[in-house]
């Protein structure tokens, strides 16, 4: 992508974001991924090559930091039950089921295997809720239900590619599947990085704190963002985790004492303006690159995963908030409904969709078209009905 090109797709960006402070159920990022795919007919931007190494070197350390670091840390502890739950057995429960399910009646549409249906489960399992949570802040003022939501994608994103990176193994070199190496994999993979996470973060928030300048606090907080996500890939432990982990961490230490407020003030302007811009990009780019994949004959089957996914997760929702006396108290059937439409697909699964990608072939180009297809459909039908439905339950 060339700086020309970058330049007008942050103008793109600018003038869409300022519609919706006028507007503030418009769904942004889904109206971004519409004007990407316009913009696909047009040679100019048509060539930008978007890749999985754009995607996760360069916009999700940035967006999953300043993410984090924004989380309120008193509401990350409070929810904090609910959000492990749905980010880690929640998300194995939903991989399993709706893999399954997925398999059962993929035959008359695609020829798909069992580790294919959950491989494919598992690009759909990451949520992306940040063109829902401001509209689910304004329409209704519950911020419980936007903190749940946001937590659970903060941490599942993290979760999502552990789970994914071992099933791509199983599908594409036939590898031996035992639950046991891949219950290792996972707590290692993600233990490790939370923690690399929550010991950097420590260290950098009391760095910022004796730091005088503010623009080296800001300095040292883009080292934090992208310095623990390469650290920790090259440790072989989850990057995302331990950007994520950072971030919260930062919040905590951040939101202790209201002497502390001025450390946080500083660093919201840089990291504000980061996130609208990161967006703005990335959605646009989502756009360009699903284009070429519309075009193809597994909508129908594609809008069937949805109803699917969406069907199981309502039910892993409210199935563990109606069994847990704590969580039944706290979360009502119209919450865990609007929670459940909440989660819809964006960043992580475009990425985890590219990093398929290898396979370019016969029926690989026929599971990249249904994955695309599929995040498209929930990224429309969602975040457009996010806000009646959250209306009208709550």
């Amino acid at each position: 992508m060339s700086i020309t090109q970058g330049i007008l797709l942050l103008f793109i960006g600018f003038f869409i974001f300022t519609l919706d402070k006028k507007q503030e159920n418009l769904p942004v990022p889904t109206v971004l991924v519409f004007i990407g795919i316009a913009l696909s007919f047009i040679p100019y931007f048509s060539s930008i090559e978007v890749t999985e190494h754009m995607i996760y070197h360069v916009f999700l350390p940035a967006l999953l930091f300043v993410s984090a670091y924004r989380f309120p840390a008193d509401q990350f502890k409070k929810h904090m039950g609910l959000i492990l739950f749905l980010a880690t057995a929640g998300l194995l429960l939903t991989l399993g089921f709706l893999g399954g399910l997925v398999y059962a009646i993929s035959g008359p549409f695609l020829s798909l295997s069992f580790i294919g249906a959950l491989l494919l489960a598992s690009i759909l399992t990451p949520t992306d809720p940040v063109s829902v949570v401001s509209i689910l802040k304004n329409s209704t003022g519950n911020e419980k239900i936007a903190d749940v939501v946001e937590g659970e994608s903060l941490l599942n994103d993290g979760t999502s590619i552990v789970m994914f990176s071992v099933l791509l193994g199983i599908y594409t070199s036939a590898e031996d599947f035992t639950l046991l190496s891949f219950a290792s994999e996972f707590l290692i993979v993600s233990l490790g990085g939370a923690g690399l996470g929550i010991a950097f973060g420590w260290l950098m928030s009391k760095g910022i704190h004796y730091t005088p300048n503010k623009e080296y606090q800001v300095m040292l907080s883009i080292v934090l963002a992208y310095g623990i996500f390469n650290l920790a890939e090259a440790l072989g432990v989850s990057g995302v985790l331990a950007t994520v982990s950072a971030g919260l961490m930062l919040s905590f230490e951040y939101g202790r004492t209201i002497k502390e407020e001025h450390f946080k003030d500083t660093l919201d302007g840089f990291w504000g303006i980061v996130e609208i811009s990161g967006l703005s990009l990335l959605f646009l780019l989502i756009g360009i690159k699903a284009a070429p994949y519309l075009s193809t004959p597994v909508w129908g089957f594609a809008f069937v995963v949805f109803i699917l996914s969406m069907l199981v997760r309502f039910l892993i929702i409210a199935g563990s908030t109606t069994l847990f006396p704590h969580w039944r108290k706290e979360i009502s059937w119209r919450e865990s409904t609007v929670i459940s439409w909440s989660g819809l697909k964006g960043t992580m699964s475009v990425f985890l969709i590219l990093s398929f990608q290898v396979q370019q072939t016969g029926t690989h180009e026929m599971f990249l078209s249904l994955a695309f297809a599929t995040v498209l459909i929930s990224l429309i039908i969602q975040s457009l009905g996010v806000y009646p439905l959250s209306k009208k339950l709550l």
